[in-house]
């Protein structure tokens, strides 16, 4: 099985998720979000494509990490490559974010997307939105995202926000009656 990479894996980010982590940068994203910061990702034929195994295969030899956290271009667009890698570093003591322009609540109404969320720990959902990007954000970079307790959520039958990343004073502006569960 193949994946398309935008880059090489970066090992060492400490601002891709908590800890100490390993990114892999996935190519192509439909989502075209102005001001992203990674528009060379978004084209689906650039890139390299890379044998997931190979994939698998560095990240049991980078130690000291904590995680990995997919990211890009779109991960969810390569469901099915990233669903085994997910597996994997689960199965090497690794936990995995995920970042995606989709929301969390759309991911769940497709077989592949769902089958990827239960390999995701911490999901930070949302397109990035320029006019309200902020430094201020813990691990995302416009208020509306969201950092998400994909386990909990799914447990819970509803969104469940990473208290400790999140101002809940960034959704009054985006939801009026939320029903999300702050950890």
């Amino acid at each position: 099985m193949k994946i398309r990479l935008a880059a090489d894996l970066q090992p060492d980010s400490i601002v891709d998720g908590e800890g100490v982590r390993t990114v892999i940068w996935t190519q192509g994203c439909p989502h075209n979000c102005k001001g992203c910061h990674n528009p060379s990702t978004h084209d689906f034929n650039g890139g390299t494509l890379v044998d997931v195994d190979y994939i698998i295969d560095e990240l049991k030899s980078i130690k000291n990490q904590d995680g990995i956290t997919l990211s890009g271009g779109d991960p969810v667009c390569q469901s099915e490559a990233c669903l085994k890698i997910c597996k994997e570093a689960h199965k090497i003591g690794l936990n995995v974010w995920c970042y995606t322009g989709f929301t969390y609540e759309s991911l769940l109404s497709n077989p592949m997307h769902l089958a990827l969320l239960k390999e995701i720990d911490i999901l930070v959902d949302g397109k990035f939105i320029l006019e309200e990007k902020s430094y201020d954000l813990y691990f995302k970079g416009s208020k509306n995202q969201r950092i998400i307790d994909v386990k909990k959520s799914l447990e819970e039958e509803k969104v469940v926000l990473v208290n400790k990343y999140i101002n809940k004073k960034d959704y009054s502006n985006h939801y009026e009656k939320p029903n999300y569960l702050f950890i």
